[in-house]
């Protein structure tokens, strides 16, 4: 029962209780049924007439705990006064502080019961009888000890048992009653979270077609925008300025869809767990229908988010782009990275004139030109570019002493590869952050200024070429990152 209800104290307060009934029992009975010698005798007498007063006022501390809700010094100081005089009573015949005690024991008593009389329940009555009554017997079994010896030795024995034994059989009338109880309140449970779950349920129905509808809308503008990203193509490659936004926002086309497929993915995983928390109350686990329950409280939550991102997505489009043939072409590595540098700084500069950053390029004249999807290479690059921008700005805002944002471009010509490096002297990237900045929605920067799809998409695109994007960093100090395509 206590392990099975490790929040009820009143179980492990019964249970140490009984346990010291059942050691009292072992030692009041041992010399009836075996032989023991004159020092065995003294000690089993020693452990009884010490255990029977703490069993009384433990008792106390559960009556207490049942009708308060607490546990006093006033009841542990009883407990332990109680013992100890008991044992100074039989072993030394002086009697006069047991006295004393056991009577501030029956005035607790009283006035616990007389202060909490209106508010005692059945099953508490239990526990009220489980301490009056080995009380009663106590101060039979003195009187019979004091004024009859002749009744006192015919009826020592039952009268001990009856002091004994009459707590735990009472307690365990109130331990029953409290189980009812408890079962009654996880029904009562039961019915409340199966009611929130039928709540929840209607609400997510009614969230999937609210999305179901913006997902609509929001894919009619991203048409209309595509079409019009089509009319102006020709204008953008002919102008470095119109090409500089183009680019600086052509990801964003390409990952409108990932916010609505988050979306809709936590709206079938919250379904998923709609059916695990139907079934977890079926089988009576509650507590895992509550953590489920909360688990569809935070897909809701995310569901919200991720579908204003996709609206904040589409709304800030930017009207002129250019689109992606997904075709190979040859491609010089040199020009289309020294293009984006361009392209990325000019950008910046146009949103904030306050930026300035030292441009270095370390190209190497040797590399060739090898078949990429330019678009989608010029991407990753203007990603990693713009990252580095957004890092060397951070960094300056502090005002540190002689310190020079610096981005740094560099490719170099290898037997079967060609390597490009973006590096910057910003504040680098913390270790926890290391591991996950290729993860999808992941992002360092603040709420709103990052979708954190950029390098998810970036490792995507140089995957598909056959190659690999890496980063070494230093917290505080720089950001490297390299990537490596086959020639080939």
């Amino acid at each position: 029962m206590v392990y099975l209800n490790p929040r009820e104290k009143i179980f492990k307060l019964i249970a140490i209780l009984t346990t010291l009934t059942l050691i009292s029992a072992i030692c009041l009975f041992y010399n009836t049924f075996y032989e023991i010698s004159y020092p065995e005798e003294k000690l089993r007498f020693v452990f009884t007439v010490s255990l029977q007063p703490a069993i009384f006022s433990f008792s106390l501390i559960i009556l207490e705990w049942v009708l308060t809700k607490r546990t006093t010094w006033i009841s542990i100081g009883i407990l332990i006064t109680l013992t100890i005089t008991s044992a100074i009573a039989h072993l030394f015949s002086i009697s006069l502080p047991f006295g004393i005690v056991f009577t501030l024991m029956v005035a607790y008593i009283t006035y616990l019961l007389y202060t909490n009389w209106d508010s005692i329940t059945k099953g508490q009555w239990a526990v009220v009888a489980a301490l009056v009554l080995p009380v009663i017997g106590a101060f039979t079994y003195i009187y019979l000890h004091k004024y009859s010896l002749d009744l006192y030795y015919e009826y020592e024995k039952p009268i001990n048992s009856l002091t004994v034994l009459i707590a735990p059989i009472l307690l365990l009338v109130y331990v029953s009653v409290r189980f009812k109880e408890i079962l009654v309140a996880i029904s009562q449970e039961s019915q409340k979270v199966i009611r929130i779950t039928e709540e929840k349920k209607e609400i997510l129905a009614n969230q999937n077609i609210k999305l179901e509808q913006q997902v609509k809308e929001r894919t009619a503008e991203l048409k209309n925008s595509i079409e019009h990203l089509k009319a102006t193509q020709d204008q953008l490659i002919q102008s470095e300025k119109m090409a500089s936004l183009g680019e600086l926002t052509a990801g964003i086309a390409h990952e409108i869809q990932n916010p609505l497929n988050f979306v809709n993915n936590f709206s079938e995983l919250s379904s998923e767990l709609i059916d695990e928390m139907n079934t977890e109350l079926s089988s009576g686990e509650l507590e895992e229908a509550k953590l489920i329950a909360e688990d569809i409280k935070d897909n809701l939550g995310k569901i919200n988010f991720h579908g204003k991102r996709a609206e904040n997505i589409v709304k800030a489009m930017l009207q002129h782009s250019r689109k992606s043939t997904a075709e190979k072409e040859s491609t010089d590595i040199n020009q289309l990275a020294e293009e984006y540098l361009r392209l990325a700084y000019h950008g910046l500069r146009a949103k904030d004139k306050s930026f300035n950053a030292t441009l270095i390029t370390d190209l190497d004249e040797s590399v060739p030109q090898i078949k990429v999807v330019p678009q989608d290479l010029g991407r990753v690059i203007l990603n990693l570019i713009t990252n580095a921008f957004y890092a060397v700005n951070e960094k300056g805002q502090l005002n540190l002493p002689n310190y020079a944002p610096t981005v740094t471009v560099s490719t170099k010509n290898l037997d079967e590869n060609i390597i490009i490096k973006v590096s910057d002297n910003g504040n680098g990237i913390s270790d926890e952050a290391r591991s996950k900045i290729f993860q999808p929605f992941f992002t360092t920067k603040p709420t709103g200024q990052g979708t954190g799809l950029g390098l998810s998409m970036s490792y995507d695109i140089i995957k598909s070429h056959g190659g690999s994007i890496s980063v070494k960093t230093e917290n505080g100090a720089y950001t490297e990152f390299t990537i490596q395509l086959p020639k080939k």
